[in-house]
């Protein structure tokens, strides 16, 4: 089955750090170079935000003016894995982080990120 699979959420304090991890199953990031690959979130309440992107032929990535700063998204095409590092979070960064690229695929259960004391 052709899918992403995030993992790596959490709860953390204010101003702590966590890596989230999105990985490829079903096909692999050499497929198509040309594939640009995304970060959203989904707060309670709230639509689904885009957070960041990164292509996969230059890894130019950009940010949501949100997270401009604190957020970096990575890819790792030898383990088909797109990264999310989040730093100095906020309690506004609670939500639901989903991945997915373009074209799309059908979203996954995304991964809980929590932030609080």
């Amino acid at each position: 089955q052709v899918q992403l699979v995030e993992s790596g959420g959490g709860l953390v304090q204010p101003g702590g750090s966590l890596t989230l991890s999105c990985t490829a199953s079903g096909f692999t990031f050499t497929d198509s170079t040309m594939n640009w690959y995304h970060w959203y979130r989904q707060a309670p309440g709230k639509e689904r935000e885009w957070v960041a992107r990164i292509s996969g032929r230059f890894g130019d990535s950009y940010y949501a003016d949100s997270v401009k700063g604190r957020f970096t998204i990575s890819r790792d095409n030898a383990k088909n894995t797109v990264y999310l590092q989040m730093n100095s979070l906020k309690a506004e960064d609670t939500a639901v982080y989903y991945c997915n690229r373009d074209p799309p695929l059908v979203w996954g259960l995304g991964t809980q990120v929590t932030v609080s004391s």
